[in-house]
């Protein structure tokens, strides 16, 4: 591994928690987790609006220059679940394999799985990654995405070392 440290965002979309009606579990865990990848540089709550989101995102892309942004919620079925269309109109290309592996790993747990939608795609130098918004949904995600990602991002920001071993 490099030992690189990156800078991250974390953006947990949800109404009650922007109201101030429910504290973010996830966005903490989140925080946990990504801890020895590097600084989390940005966080915040938000409503499940689309514009905000895109407008968020690509702030944290364009002006922060975040290396990794992980949200959560917003992935499933409701008619307020939109982040994944959020992040389609915001990424440039589409990291499919992160997405399949979550849902891959959560079907081994539960039938539900299959109703995520979450979407991982690269804008720029920035890795986006969609999680869920519970926090059993965001750990155990996570950890599946976890182990690849420090050679992701640091594939993302010019390592031109070989991947083969």
């Amino acid at each position: 591994m490099t030992g690189q440290q990156f800078e991250i965002g974390v953006l947990t979309l949800s109404d009650k928690g922007a109201r101030g009606e429910r504290v973010d579990e996830s966005g903490r865990i989140i925080k946990e987790m990504v801890a020895d990848l590097g600084t989390v540089a940005q966080y915040q709550v938000i409503p499940d609006d689309e514009e905000l989101i895109v407008q968020t995102l690509v702030e944290w892309v364009d002006k922060e220059g975040l290396d990794l942004i992980l949200t959560t919620g917003g992935t499933g079925l409701t008619p307020r679940d939109i982040t994944p269309e959020a992040t389609a109109r915001v990424i440039d290309r589409e990291v499919p394999g992160m997405a399949e592996a979550m849902r891959m790993a959560s079907l081994q747990k539960t039938p539900h799985a299959m109703l995520s939608r979450a979407l991982a795609g690269v804008r720029r130098h920035t890795l986006i990654i969609n999680l869920p918004g519970s926090p059993k949904g965001v750990r155990e995600n996570l950890e599946v995405v976890l182990p690849a990602l420090e050679h992701g991002l640091a594939k993302l920001k010019g390592d031109p070392s070989e991947c083969a071993r």
